[in-house]
């Protein structure tokens, strides 16, 4: 497949070149315009990381100040750190977000469904940030911060190379460690699904249908668009959303998991654009929604419009295959020593999908976890909904009285 950009002199929206869903990704594609990004934060592209030329966004200089590595998760980009990175770089730090491997930017390439999983495996994920931290000549990150599927990345980072990582913020999605042996089969062996789909009303999980070969075209192929799917998407995780009240689920059985929203336990008839599509906010909502606005969806729509879905689909697969939990069984036993926090809106599911999961995580997984944080009336974006409260957190972390931060 040939690659190409843009079509010259083509449509545009908010200032964001408008693609056909069909554009193949451009190899000699172009850094984020500065025009884009908040005052402050420049972007680049790095070649030679572990075989991919990585996308980062970036604040300060290595070298000059400690280094703070920012993970982002999935329907997400290195821009979703945009109203965190400056505050964080105010604070003393040198700041870098990079399109991780399969999204925006850093893919060198469409990412289909039959391509190889091993290069979307937890451990070369790791060795991405190992790379990176190599190729921006930075020793050892003060700290890694991840949120959604970014905070498994972030923690494994911790868990497997403690030395370069040396604090870790977790966001919204609790980390439990590495597997016990014997290894607990692959989730999609799980009697979960089909007791989900024996309910009444019949029900999937969301990872499992994330896994799927038919996910990245509903949402990617969506007659509604990727724009507004997105816009619905965002709106219906985020502490906006009416119907956003996590309480602690008692047990991982049917009945207990189909209490969380659709967009968690999903119809089982419906992808995850049909399954969104009726919350999506008003006109006068999205107005008003300050936290991300319609140019800055509209970059996210850009983005994903041109390269789909799969690329962070492929991480999923690997959750659902067994391939996450057999990357890290060589951990088996091995906590996470050093100081952690986690993070999360008091309105998000994600912290509350996995029964007694937070207590789970810093009881067993973590040895040096601080108690956790809860931003209230945020949802699942907490950096984007609540930047300046976040981005407080992560600074009074880092800067406990005692904690070497270089």
């Amino acid at each position: 497949m040939t690659a190409r950009g843009p079509r010259a002199g083509g449509a545009t929206r908010w200032g964001y070149p408008v693609y056909d869903a069909g554009t193949a990704y451009m190899t000699g594609i172009d850094p984020v315009p500065a025009a884009v990004l908040p005052p402050g934060i420049r972007a680049r592209l790095v070649p030679d990381v572990n075989g991919l030329a990585f996308h980062v966004l970036e604040v300060g200089s290595a070298g000059e100040r400690p280094s703070l590595l920012l993970l982002h998760g999935f329907p997400e980009l290195a821009y979703s750190w945009r109203r965190v990175m400056v505050p964080l770089a105010e604070a003393g730090f040198h700041v870098v977000a990079p399109d991780q491997r399969g999204y925006g930017r850093t893919s060198p390439a469409p990412v289909g469904y039959s391509d190889d999983l091993a290069p979307f495996g937890i451990l070369n994920l790791v060795r991405d940030m190992v790379a990176l931290a190599s190729a921006l000549d930075i020793p050892a990150f003060a700290g890694v911060v991840g949120h959604d599927y970014g905070a498994s990345v972030a923690a494994a980072c911790a868990l497997v190379r403690p030395d370069l990582f040396r604090s870790l913020v977790i966001m919204s999605a609790p980390f439990l460690g590495a597997p016990a042996w014997p290894l607990p089969p692959p989730r999609s062996s799980d009697p979960i699904n089909d007791a989900l789909a024996a309910l009444e009303r019949p029900r999937k999980h969301y990872q499992a249908y994330f896994a799927t070969s038919e996910a990245n075209g509903h949402m990617w192929r969506d007659p509604r668009g990727v724009h507004d799917f997105l816009r619905a998407y965002f709106h219906v995780k985020s502490g906006d959303w009416v119907g956003n009240w996590p309480f602690e689920l008692g047990s991982w059985a049917a009945e207990e998991l189909a209490r969380m929203p659709d967009y968690y336990i999903m119809p089982l008839a419906l992808g995850m654009a049909e399954t969104v599509a009726p919350e999506m906010p008003s006109a006068s909502a999205i107005e008003a929604c300050a936290w991300l606005t319609e140019r800055e969806l509209g970059f996210y729509s850009g983005e994903y419009a041109r390269t789909g879905f799969q690329g962070g689909l492929q991480w999923y697969r690997g959750r659902i295959d067994g391939s996450l939990a057999r990357g890290l069984s060589l951990f088996s036993g091995r906590t996470i020593d050093c100081p952690a926090l986690f993070i999360a809106g008091d309105r998000d599911w994600g912290a509350r999908q996995i029964p007694d999961g937070i207590e789970t995580m810093r009881t067993r997984a973590f040895s040096r976890m601080r108690e956790p944080h809860f931003v209230a009336g945020a949802g699942h974006w907490v950096q984007q909904e609540r930047p300046e409260e976040t981005a407080a957190a992560i600074i009074a972390f880092l800067n406990e009285p005692g904690r070497d931060r270089d």
